[in-house]
């Protein structure tokens, strides 16, 4: 049986504020199976970016496990996130962290380069399917803010990376786009090869995702207490 791709065991995220504590995570168990697409609502301000930072390994956990592709990552090294981060995990970040010395292509194939792969017709449907096949010789600073977006979820998806955390990908996008967006999002996730961690504050968008939860008061909630979790999702409701 094949290892799911995150495990969070009993995992808790906490922060100090003088003398206050502020809790984001609270003993939280999830697991997320390869090609299970999950959306994560919550208000402004509940700790789902943090939740995205603490499995990408921006930020350790303050206690409990996380576990990824079935390996521990408390043991783990610089050198073996390096490897995960590069070879497996795909994001997108809200501000798109774009190189911005490099021409669109350049950064869309960046993960390409890493893992001393080629341009192929993966990455020609990608930019056919996100409307940027006419930029690629574009310097990303000359772009728009959604043209910008396109670019980042490209380069996030170049290496067809076996789990996309994807943190509000289309905030800067008009409906139309967003919807695009949306449906390719879907269509990844129904070929079975990677599992999608959406941050999200539109229904629409989340109703694309086979479960929605939300992060509330460090808790992982499902949306709706009456589905049925969606195969390969699960987790546990305190």
């Amino acid at each position: 049986m094949e290892n799911p791709v995150v495990t969070l065991k009993q995992a808790s995220k906490s922060f100090v504020d003088g003398k206050d504590t502020h809790s984001v995570l609270d003993s939280v168990d999830f697991t997320l199976a390869t090609g299970a697409s999950v959306a994560l609502t919550g208000v402004s301000g509940s700790g789902k970016s943090t939740l995205l930072n603490l499995i990408a390994g921006f930020e350790p956990l303050s206690s409990g496990e996380l576990w990824l592709d079935g390996d521990n990552t408390s043991v783990w090294k610089d050198q073996q996130w390096s490897r995960f981060r590069h070879q497996k995990l795909g994001v997108i970040f809200q501000q798109f962290n774009l190189l911005t010395p490099l021409n669109v292509k350049q950064n869309i194939a960046f993960p390409l380069h890493l893992n001393q792969q080629k341009w192929g017709d993966w990455c020609d449907y990608l930019v056919e399917a996100l409307g940027i096949s006419e930029l690629l010789d574009r310097h990303v600073s000359a772009l728009s803010g959604g043209q910008q977006q396109r670019v980042a979820i490209a380069r996030a998806l170049a290496h067809k990376p076996k789990l996309l955390l994807a943190d509000e990908p289309t905030g800067n996008l008009d409906h139309k786009a967003g919807l695009e967006v949306m449906r390719l999002l879907n269509e990844i996730t129904t070929q079975g090869n990677t599992a999608v961690l959406l941050v999200t504050h539109s229904p629409e968008c989340a109703s694309f995702m086979q479960t929605q939860l939300v992060l509330d008061d460090g808790e992982l909630k499902r949306v709706d207490l009456n589905q049925k979790l969606a195969s390969g999702i699960s987790y546990v409701e305190s």
